[in-house]
């Protein structure tokens, strides 16, 4: 690639960058369905939408490693993946709100569009660091051997995690109409998922 085409590249690249720095704002101030593609530019509302969740993936990404790195023991890991999913789901709400909306659209992967086509790398980055703490939780003798197939845990893990954060900020007057506070229901579900994994609960 000659000076020219990489100096284009480069603008392009920063232009983007500030286009969904834009939108992931205006999301948080009148919410991803008042945003308007007068707003932005994207080609379509769609393809923001993906170029936001590849941010919010890579950024979740990122944290889980770091959230991993922490601790040695496999059990400790995979837990404090799941309090970095919570935490991220509070630092970041229109990413949360984002990803969320994502997973409700078909998968597509024969045709998949650029950010959509690196926003399933990064789920199967994020899922492969998972099945690699689980895996070393059961080396490591800190996670039950008998759990089976480390993806299937992992997902499961993962709908559990989400389930419940999205339970606790979408109904947190349901919730508390009810005299439950959806910190507790969190932190309820952390404690369950400790025991079922842990190989000495």
């Amino acid at each position: 690639m000659n000076y020219l085409a990489e100096r284009r590249q480069e603008e392009k690249e920063r232009r983007r960058a500030e286009i969904l720095d834009a939108a992931v704002g205006v999301a948080a101030s009148v919410g991803w369905d008042e945003l308007t593609m007068d707003h932005v530019y994207f080609k379509d509302k769609v393809d923001l939408m993906y170029g936001i969740c590849e941010r919010a993936l890579e950024t979740m990404r990122q944290r889980f490693a770091e959230a991993a790195a922490r601790d040695r023991l496999g059990l400790d890991q995979i837990l404090g993946i799941g309090r970095a999913y919570i935490a991220f789901s509070q630092e970041f709400p229109v990413y949360f709100d984002v990803l969320a909306r994502c997973e409700l659209r078909e998968v597509s992967t024969a045709d998949a569009v650029p950010s959509e086509a690196a926003c399933q790398a990064e789920g199967g980055a994020i899922q492969a660091l998972m099945v690699s703490v689980l895996e070393t939780g059961v080396r490591d003798g800190s996670i039950r051997a008998d759990l089976g197939d480390p993806r299937v845990v992992a997902n499961a893990l993962w709908g559990m995690t989400h389930g419940v954060v999205q339970l606790a900020s979408t109904k947190a007057k349901i919730l508390a109409h009810h005299g439950v506070d959806g910190r507790a229901v969190i932190e309820q579900t952390m404690v369950m998922a400790t025991r079922a994994l842990a190989a000495n609960p």
